[in-house]
């Protein structure tokens, strides 16, 4: 399976489940760039929408671009976000055009090179890229379990992946400038909520006896660690966000 097609069977957990962004992530994303109803955004892999509508909300006009249909279908419709279909290394998008490209939870997928490569192509001069992920914060009990959970299950390396990704994004030559900072981020969910996370995780087993596995686990665990009936997932917020010259 392409990785342009392996959520198709889980937008809708996907969208459900998938944790948001905290405020401050967002501030350093639009600060220096002026007023953000003047910030034209491309959010790369913009999965269901959710980050591509927190853009929104600041009164950016963003430009969502996923290639996977379902995905597409599953996102809340806004009158800010435009979408397309099409992939961070093929935009379709103008030549120096953008102010802001974005990838949410999703450089990882793309090929670094060629996506990097576009996303210089389609900044105007002095515009600026960042890629933003959700991790776990295993220093909270519940998430440190939920995590051991992660690995038990596990059907391929995607979280080295993220790691590889976010490395490969923050060495590249042509940023001018670059800087690195980190949130705490949290995200409250019952039991039913926990397991559409992990039904949402391509990387997870959704069906089978594995699943099975699994899903029986999780639910034990939430059983264990709930007040009055939820949990919370720690989570840190990572944004790695790049200047390019101003020509």
């Amino acid at each position: 399976m392409s990785f342009t097609e392996r959520f198709a069977d889980r937008a809708t957990d996907y969208a459900a489940a998938r944790p948001s962004y905290p405020d401050a992530a967002l501030d350093v994303l639009f600060d220096g760039l002026g007023d953000p109803h003047d910030v034209l955004v491309a959010d790369l892999g913009a999965g269901t929408g959710i980050s591509s509508r927190l853009l929104a909300q600041r009164g950016a006009q963003v430009i969502a671009i996923e290639p996977n249909e379902p995905m597409r279908a599953a996102a809340e419709p806004d009158p800010n976000v435009e979408w397309r279909d099409g992939t961070a290394e093929n935009t379709g998008l103008k030549e120096a055009d953008i102010d802001l490209v974005t990838a949410f939870q999703a450089f990882h997928w793309f090929d670094h090179v060629k996506a990097l490569d576009e996303i210089v192509r389609i900044l105007r001069p002095g515009g600026r890229a960042a890629v933003v992920y959700n991790e776990r914060d295993e220093s909270d009990p519940f998430t440190a379990a939920y995590g051991a959970l992660v690995r038990t299950f596990q059907t391929d390396e995607t979280e080295r992946r993220r790691a590889d990704g976010l490395a490969a994004f923050a060495a590249f030559e042509g940023w001018v400038t670059k800087s690195r900072v980190e949130f705490r981020n949290g995200q409250s969910l019952d039991a039913d909520g926990v397991l559409s996370r992990a039904r949402s995780t391509s990387y997870l087993p959704k069906t089978g006896p594995a699943a099975g596995e699994l899903h029986a686990a999780v639910r034990a665990l939430v059983a264990h660690h709930a007040k009055d009936g939820r949990v919370t997932m720690a989570l840190r917020t990572i944004v790695v966000a790049c200047d390019v010259g101003a020509g």
